[in-house]
C-alpha cells in the first residue's frame, strides 16, 4: 500500500464490538505515533445509522451502502451471530464491486460467511471463530477453513475476531509500514506480542486465567474439536498423544471428572448448540455435522444436556446473546 490507506468497516447487526475496536485501534495508534494519517476509515452498514452490537452497545453513525461508492484499499466485514440472515442483495453486490475495484477484502469473526456468499473466496483459505467452523464447513465444503487466529491469502484476509483482530491489524501495519511502527503501535495499545497467523485459536499451553491442563489432555481435546462430523475412535486419540486408552481414561477422569467418551459427546453437543442458535441450518444437517447419525438420538442427547430440544433452543437460546455460555471447556468440581 502507498500513501494513505482507505478502509471500510462494514458492520452487520449483532457484530462483535470488541473485535471491531481491536481491529481499528492499531491503525489509530499508527497514525498517532507516526504523526501521519496513513489510515482513514469509514463505518458502513446496509441501511446506515445505528447498528447494534452483540453486547447491546450500538454504533450510531454509519454510512448506508447506497451512499458508499468510494474505492477502498481495505474492506472488512464485521459480523457475528447468524451471518446467513444478512445475505442482502445490495450487500453482496457492494462486496463484489469492491473486489472488482481491487480492494483487499477481510472478514472478522463470521465475516468470511458473507464473503463466501458473495462468491469471493474461491480457491482461498479462511479463518472464522471456532464456534462457527463446523457451520462454515457444512455450508461451504469447497472452501478451506482453519482454526488459526487469522489467515492472509492473496487479496483476502480473515480473522477469528476478539483480540486477534489486533494481531491481524498489526500484521497489516507491519507489512505496510514496517516492524518498528507495528511494534510501537502494539506497545501503545498494550498488546504484549504480535501473534502470528499460524497460531491456533485454542491454546495448548497455559489457560488465560492460570489453570494449566496437562499438554496431552489439551492435545486430546483439540483432536476432538477438530473431528466432529466423523468422531475419532478413542484408540486413535490415545495413539496420537502416546498414551494407552486406560491412561487416557484416567487423564480425563482426573482433570474433567468425566470419561473421554462423555467429554467428546459434550464437545459435539456444545458445538451443535452454537450451530442451532447461531445459524439457520436444518437440525438434521447440524446433527450430521456434529457426528450424530440419528436425529432422534441427537435430540435426546441435546435435551438431556441443555434442558430443551434443539428446535425450541433455536428460538430461546438466541436471546440475549451476551448471556449465553459455552460449557465444554469448564473444569468440573
Amino acid at each position: 500500500m502507498h500513501g494513505q490507506t482507505s478502509i471500510a468497516v462494514l458492520l452487520l447487526p449483532s457484530f462483535n464490538a470488541m473485535a471491531t475496536m481491536a481491529l481499528l485501534d492499531p491503525f489509530r495508534a499508527a497514525n498517532y505515533l507516526t504523526g501521519t494519517p496513513h489510515y482513514r476509515w469509514d463505518i458502513v452498514s446496509i441501511q446506515g445509522g445505528l447498528v447494534p452490537a452483540s453486547n447491546g452497545i450500538g454504533i450510531a453513525e454509519s454510512q448506508a451502502l447506497a451512499t458508499s461508492a468510494e474505492v477502498y484499499d481495505l474492506v472488512f466485514v464485521c459480523s457475528s451471530w447468524t451471518p446467513e440472515a444478512y445475505q442482502d442483495r445490495r450487500l453482496l453486490a457492494w462486496l463484489r464491486h469492491r473486489a472488482r475495484d481491487g480492494a483487499v477484502l477481510g472478514g472478522i469473526d463470521t465475516g468470511a460467511f458473507l464473503l463466501a456468499y458473495a462468491g469471493l473466496l474461491e480457491g482461498r483459505s479462511v479463518t472464522v471463530h471456532y464456534e462457527h467452523i463446523a457451520a462454515f464447513k457444512e455450508l461451504f465444503p469447497e472452501i478451506g477453513v482453519s482454526d488459526r487466529l487469522y489467515t492472509i491469502d492473496r487479496q483476502r484476509v480473515t480473522c477469528c475476531g476478539g483480540a486477534a483482530a489486533s494481531d491481524l491489524a498489526l500484521e497489516l501495519i507491519r507489512l505496510d509500514l514496517g516492524l518498528d511502527v507495528a511494534n510501537a503501535a502494539a506497545r501503545y495499545i498494550f498488546h504484549d506480542r504480535l501473534r502470528g497467523a499460524t497460531e491456533g485459536q485454542v491454546p495448548l499451553g497455559q489457560e488465560p486465567v492460570g489453570y494449566s491442563a496437562p499438554r496431552k489432555l489439551r492435545r486430546a481435546i483439540v483432536l476432538m474439536e477438530r473431528d466432529l462430523e466423523a468422531p475419532l475412535p478413542l484408540a486413535a486419540i490415545a495413539d496420537d498423544i502416546a498414551l494407552s486408552q486406560r491412561q487416557l481414561e484416567r487423564l480425563f477422569k482426573s482433570h474433567t471428572g468425566v470419561t473421554p467418551v462423555q467429554y467428546y459427546l459434550e464437545v459435539r453437543l456444545d458445538r451443535a448448540r452454537g450451530m442451532v442458535t447461531q445459524t439457520e441450518l436444518p437440525i438434521l444437517e447440524i446433527a450430521v455435522a456434529c457426528g450424530f447419525s440419528s436425529q432422534e438420538y441427537f435430540a435426546r442427547a441435546y435435551k438431556k444436556r441443555f434442558g430443551l430440544p434443539p428446535s425450541k433452543d433455536r428460538q430461546e437460546g438466541r436471546i440475549p446473546f451476551q448471556f449465553r455460555s459455552f460449557p465444554s471447556h469448564s473444569k468440573r468440581a
